[in-house]
């Protein structure tokens, strides 16, 4: 076991032959995914997951949203093979804040700090900035699965004791490797997310079939009116999207992150980064409106899975911002055959619009026992009360019964 201080230092070839060892073996074009996983986010069976391709953990680094004085040190856990080759890595960080995580645990560290202990530095498993469920154990095909994993686990606790932290915290991680975890030690948390499921729909109509009539009448206007006053809709990937799409989805970004959490946490230059290295993998839906675009939303595609992330614009227009997010990201994901939709973070207004329940999963370390033993009593709260109202969403979405 090794630890890395930046991605760089593995290598792009090193790093994506465990994080996505085979891109092709599910194209994006090759249909949906077994049906029996649509209930539940994909993970080990996902051929490529965009926020684990050394591209996009990369571009953060490269860019400066990651490192320097960011709060985001990376610490990279590597778990080598006796010949010295890359057997199992896990994206890691020394965080000396908790933000840009969607796991809130400021109240764990404001009640350690108060009775005198340090939070922080802690140690961050997970793609930063962004709320998507995938693999945090990241193994080469034909190694010792079980084994390297140990390992990480075991680097993880040494990295953390290097630099004298309270805690590990892996972050938005399948329900296997929560539960895995759970029987090694870590506290186990639940949350709430809203995702869309493809039903082996050919259509955008044959989704509005299974929804309630007054649901789906409701879609039909909202997808009507966002387009009055000429608004056109894009839909860009690839070499499509152009340095006028880039700067102008940059601008919604800024004026987004900046009314809603004071400093967003990108800036132009991960944008580049991510337009030059995986275009392919990215849509931009854009909005135009008299020669200019006006709003947009941006997605990272997976192997069965269209992931949306930060939307923006620069005016306001009815019923535009469910468009651009979620009706056209859902019209994409039947068109490419794509298993589920991730709409990122919060947002029970989704449920009206097709998007249904879904648990999401963390697992947490804590060296100090009386901190512990607090944080699992809370833990063991929460799960509860996130199952009930898992429950109670449930009954609400917006399907036809039976």
């Amino acid at each position: 076991m090794r630890i890395a201080t930046s991605i760089q230092a593995i290598g792009r070839a090193a790093w994506d032959a465990c994080a996505n060892p085979d891109p092709g073996a599910a194209s994006v074009d090759d249909g949906p995914a077994d049906p029996a996983r649509q209930d539940e986010p994909d993970t080990a069976a996902q051929a490529y997951h965009p926020f684990m391709a050394y591209d996009f953990l990369h571009a953060l680094e490269a860019s400066g949203c990651v490192g320097g004085r960011s709060g985001w040190t990376p610490v990279h856990v590597v778990a080598e093979a006796a010949d010295g080759s890359v057997a199992g890595v896990m994206p890691a960080y020394a965080k000396s804040h908790s933000q840009g995580e969607y796991v809130f645990d400021h109240g764990w560290a404001d009640a350690y700090e108060r009775a005198g202990g340090r939070y922080y530095p802690k140690l961050q498993v997970c793609a930063p900035f962004t709320p998507a469920t995938g693999r945090r154990f990241l193994v080469r095909p034909g190694q010792d699965a079980t084994a390297v994993r140990e390992s990480l686990i075991a680097g993880a606790k040494a990295a953390l004791g290097s630099f004298g932290g309270s805690s590990i915290h892996l972050t938005f991680i399948g329900r296997e490797d929560w539960e895995q975890l759970g029987a090694r030690g870590f506290l186990r948390r639940t949350d709430q997310q809203f995702h869309w499921l493809n039903e082996g729909y050919g259509t955008f109509d044959d989704f509005l079939a299974a929804l309630a009539s007054r649901k789906r009448k409701t879609i039909k206007r909202e997808r009507r009116d966002a387009l009055t006053d000429g608004i056109t809709i894009e839909r860009l990937t690839g070499a499509a999207i152009t340095e006028e799409a880039w700067d102008a989805f940059f601008a919604f970004y800024m004026d987004t992150g900046s009314r809603k959490w004071g400093r967003p946490y990108l800036n132009r230059a991960f944008y580049a980064g991510i337009g030059a290295d995986m275009a392919d993998r990215i849509l931009l839906v854009m909005a135009r409106r008299a020669g200019r675009y006006v709003a947009g939303a941006i997605n990272f595609i997976g192997s069965d899975t269209l992931y949306g992330r930060h939307w923006g614009c620069i005016e306001d227009h009815p019923f535009l911002h469910f468009e651009v997010c979620y009706h056209q990201a859902i019209e994409f994901a039947i068109e490419r055959g794509l298993a589920r939709v991730e709409a990122g973070a919060q947002g029970e207004h989704k449920l009206a619009r097709g998007y249904r329940p879904v648990t999401t999963y963390s697992a947490h370390w804590i060296a100090d026992p009386g901190l512990r033993r607090a944080v699992e009593h809370y833990l063991e709260r929460e799960r509860e009360q996130v199952a009930e109202i898992h429950e109670a969403l449930e009954e609400a979405a917006p399907f036809r019964k039976g």
